[in-house]
């Protein structure tokens, strides 16, 4: 039985991969030979010159007294050619390499025939005459192929992840992502926030993601916790009387599978002091104006702005995607009708123009799809220039069924699809489930009817969130983002009285239906704060336990503040036209926070637990 691998959340055997047999070359050294150009930086202007390049073989053609090397680093290709009548030795060595060997090569610049010329390659146009070559080390066969169209299983590539990396694509990536990150730190130090660090080990504080925790090994019986964000230890620096600050930083958040997250992630966290939410925004659609700018994209501001309430009524997601012209309207049955369905009211209509056509195959589908995120009642009309058609009609009547789809707005060629719940009441917990099963349609939609315009770029500023959601499981009420979210001024008499209908000075920066950010002016007042614990049912002893050293320092003069965090790894990964997060990480973990490269997690020696006082419970 082969090695064993992490896949999803079970385990099994590692796929057996034959390698060729490395022969027993004389190998070279590089000695004091430094490169003179890069493989993808030569060009015709180049032709004549001496030139030293250094690289792996990503490609050999044998043709007898011609061979050819593709030479290959993170900048692109060149190609090498070696002949016995220019170098013998050179020759006899490139019929020694094979794929992945690292070579060296010195040698001549010259023009390709006409005929010849690869126009697929920035280098197409030059090739290097080898007059020496030097084999700098040999390498077994890969297990897939490195070139950028690679179509290996995702987990083969994270297994061999160092050898994915040397794919050109995955380079261009990873340099963007420095240029990023070069970015970030030239604009906010341009606008007088300075960089800082904060802590990774600290205590847990369980109101957010599950804690990564580790413990102690000199006080027994006491953990550790990696931070989910650095939120606190900013909001103290402010406290200590600094202005501005950011940090790129990696965090951890130990949450359940989810397709694309990582244990471990990068952001940009930013805090400010005496903040107006107007300046904070100035400020983050500025930096992201300048991030765009490095893939040459045009960054309209400012943003636009939408409330959380008209976000989920019209997208049925806080973060919706504006790319394409698709809204839900609430709306209710007409009199007489709503004892003949018995679903809750309101319910949802979403107009789609032209779609008129559709099949009965793919309504079944939506119906299919509808159900499964939660909506269990779902019809349709169509509108052509004979009227409306529509199943409906025979519950509720033909005029009651026209009375709706002049109410969607639909005309001749359109489909109205209607959504709704068979619930008797529309509480918050109702209408936030038809609310999503509603948002999750329209990306259907979306996609299917190819609605959504590639390089369109739709930026967006969610704002009113509630302060608090209800959890039916536990019975008591949660903070939507955390408990240090300022409520609005106005919204401060209804803490004790009607905590569900607070609104909460939070934000949401939304790209193309993705959050690239979260944020909120914080509570810097020690008697806010305290009433808030007190809402979300912790105890004066429980906050003082878990944040007392927070609570003393808003007795300290404490300025008012603001702040967001960015997700580095997503707004990268926008930026390099990636849908998976795991592109533009060097090392990324699986969806079930597995490393296959290095076999993490694992076990580790009995005598390790022992040193920290730990036992395994089965």
């Amino acid at each position: 039985m082969g090695a064993i691998t992490f896949v999803g959340a079970g385990l099994r055997p590692a796929p057996t991969i034959k390698r060729k047999a490395v022969t027993d070359l004389k190998l070279d050294l590089l000695g004091e030979r430094q490169r003179t150009h890069y493989c993808g930086d030569l060009r015709k202007s180049e032709a004549g010159k001496t030139v030293f390049l250094a690289g792996w073989v990503a490609r050999r053609r044998d043709l007898g007294n011609l061979i050819f090397l593709d030479l290959r680093d993170h900048t692109g290709i060149t190609q090498v050619v070696c002949t016995p009548d220019l170098s013998a030795e050179a020759h006899g060595k490139a019929e020694e390499v094979r794929a992945e060997y690292v070579v060296g090569v010195e040698g001549e610049v010259m023009l390709r025939d006409a005929a010849t010329i690869n126009s697929q390659l920035p280098t197409g146009e030059v090739e290097v005459k080898a007059k020496t070559l030097l084999l700098l080390n040999e390498a077994k066969t890969p297990p897939f192929p490195i070139e950028d169209e690679v179509k290996t299983a995702e987990e083969t590539r994270l297994q061999y992840r160092y050898l994915d990396l040397r794919r050109v694509s995955m380079q261009r990536k990873l340099r963007l992502r420095h240029q990023a990150a070069l970015a970030v730190r030239e604009y906010m130090s341009g606008h007088r926030f300075i960089e800082i660090e904060t802590p990774f080990m600290t205590r847990s504080t369980p109101e957010g993601a599950r804690d990564f925790m580790f413990p102690s090994r000199i006080h027994r019986g006491h953990f550790y916790a990696l931070p989910q964000s650095p939120q606190l230890f900013t909001q103290l620096l402010l406290i200590g009387g600094g202005d501005r600050y950011f940090q790129i930083v990696r965090c951890f958040r130990d949450e359940d599978f989810r397709a694309d997250r990582q244990a471990e992630f990068t952001q940009i966290d930013i805090e400010m002091a005496f903040p107006s939410r107007a300046i904070l925004f100035d400020i983050i659609e500025g930096l992201i104006e300048s991030l765009f700018a490095l893939v040459d994209v045009k960054v309209s501001r400012p943003f636009a702005r939408m409330s959380y309430e008209v976000a989920m009524e019209k997208y049925g997601s806080d973060k919706p995607h504006l790319g394409f012209d698709l809204a839900w309207k609430r709306m209710r049955l007409p009199s007489g009708a709503e004892e003949k369905l018995h679903i809750m009211q309101p319910f949802k209509a979403l107009r789609v123009p032209g779609w008129g056509r559709a099949s009965r195959s793919q309504l079944d589908k939506l119906q299919e799809q509808a159900k499964a995120s939660g909506a269990d009642w779902f019809a349709y009309a169509k509108v052509d220039e004979s009227g409306v058609h529509s199943p409906l009609g025979k519950a509720i009547g033909e005029e009651a069924v026209r009375i709706l789809v002049s109410g969607a707005g639909a005309r001749s060629g359109d489909m109205v699809i209607f959504l709704g719940l068979r619930s008797a009441r529309a509480d918050r917990a109702a209408l936030s489930k038809l609310d999503n099963a509603s948002g999750d349609l329209r990306l259907e939609l979306g996609r299917k009817l190819e609605m959504i315009t590639p390089g369109t770029w739709s930026f967006l500023w969610v704002i009113d969130f509630p302060m608090f959601e209800y959890d039916e499981k536990d019975k008591r009420f949660g903070a939507m983002h955390h408990p240090f979210t300022s409520p609005r001024e106005e919204d401060l008499d209804k803490l004790e009285s009607d905590p569900g209908a607070i609104k909460a000075l939070a934000y949401d920066l939304v790209l193309n239906g993705a959050e690239i950010g979260g944020g909120s002016i914080r509570i810097h007042r020690h008697d806010i704060q305290k009433r808030i614990f007190t809402v979300l049912g912790l105890t004066p002893e429980k906050a003082r336990e878990r944040f007392g050293f927070f609570l003393d320092a808003l007795e300290s003069g404490t300025p008012p503040h603001g702040g967001i965090a960015l997700g580095f790894d997503r707004i990268v990964a926008l930026m390099a036209g990636e849908s998976n997060i795991r592109e533009v990480i060097a090392f990324p973990k699986t969806a079930s926070a597995v490393d296959l490269m290095c076999d993490a997690p694992a076990t580790v020696d009995p005598d390790q637990l022992d040193e920290l006082g730990l036992r395994i419970k089965d």
